[in-house]
């Protein structure tokens, strides 16, 4: 029987259950006492090595994180065998239910049953950055429960789609040949974000026109630390992908020996308590906004007794 007690499932997930990791991770979801009870004890484990994958819609990216998964578990990381990979796969929302409309398990069909890898979807709900809420406490229950890497494949939605860079150690920007021209690129925010670039479906004429756009834009943006290399992958036949992996253990082994893997997991943290604050203090409002005082404020305001700024200030004074 499986238990519904978050340390009892934990455990029971560090010893290979599935049902028990996939409950712990619906707690991360859900909100409530169990999912601050499953945040605390994720946070007392070292997380994941997380690598995302974002791009535009129809790039390939479900292929591209199906290959990872098995070039991951064959070569490893760092020279260390990866008996484990765990996907978070960012879902649209049904309009209907709001839960994950699951396309990309369907494109992994390959790894559904495999025992090395645990795929889970998670809906957006509607979260513009194509990252629910909920994902960087999924991460962390992901590496409480021994995963050494988490990939974590978001949902194309355009020029919005940059919040991933603040949820993963490495962050693989997907795209096409013929991929727009270089200002839509930066306008898109990706240059920004981009790790590594991947132009995917490499078999496509257009491949050059979009090596060059890349390659001119990361010229105009100045010298780095890290250029982001552009590489070129066929997701369907394989091809690539293989140097794609050992791109992204040679960036984790340049953040290690640079510090930088400190420093963004740092900033990380820093993105997350801003996050549970912000839900915290919405969390507030609203249970102010019930209050008597409220509606005396609100007739202030019509009034011109007083502005809301003022009226603001008073209400959050006892938060």
């Amino acid at each position: 029987m499986i238990p519904r007690d978050p340390d009892a499932l934990l455990d029971a997930a560090r010893e290979g259950s599935r049902v028990a990791l996939a409950r712990l991770l619906t707690y991360a979801e859900s909100g409530g006492p169990r999912q601050r009870a499953t945040a605390h004890l994720a946070y007392q484990s070292p997380p994941s090595y997380v690598i995302g994958l974002t791009g535009p819609p129809g790039a390939g990216k479900s292929t591209l994180t199906d290959r990872l998964l098995t070039t991951g578990l064959a070569v490893g990381s760092l020279g260390t065998p990866l008996d484990e990979l765990a996907v978070l796969c960012v879902d649209p929302s049904s309009p209907f239910t709001g839960g994950a409309i699951l396309g990309d398990r369907i494109r992994m069909q390959e790894h559904a049953t495999n025992e090395h890898v645990f795929i889970r979807s998670m809906a957006t709900r509607g979260h513009l950055g194509g990252l629910s809420l909920a994902v960087p406490d999924a991460l962390r229950v992901l590496g409480a429960a021994g995963f050494p890497v988490a990939l974590v494949e978001t949902v194309g939605v355009g020029q919005m789609e940059v919040e991933i860079a603040s949820a993963a150690d490495t962050t693989v920007v997907v795209t096409n040949p013929g991929w727009g021209d270089a200002m839509q690129a930066n306008k898109a925010g990706l240059l920004e974000v981009a790790d590594v670039f991947v132009i995917n479906k490499a078999d496509r004429a257009g491949v050059r026109e979009t090596r060059r756009d890349l390659e001119q834009m990361l010229d105009l943006g100045g010298e780095r630390a890290w250029r982001p290399p552009v590489l070129e992958t066929t997701a369907s036949s394989g091809d690539g992908v293989e140097r794609l992996w050992d791109v992204l253990v040679e960036h984790r082994a340049f953040q290690e020996e640079s510090g930088e893997l400190a420093q963004r997991r740092r900033d990380r943290t820093r993105t997350e308590l801003a996050r549970v604050l912000v839900v915290a203090m919405r969390a507030r409002v609203n249970d102010l906004s019930g209050t008597s005082r409220y509606e005396e404020l609100v007739g202030d305001l019509v009034s011109g007794l007083v502005d809301p700024y003022s009226a603001a200030d008073e209400l959050l004074g006892d938060v």
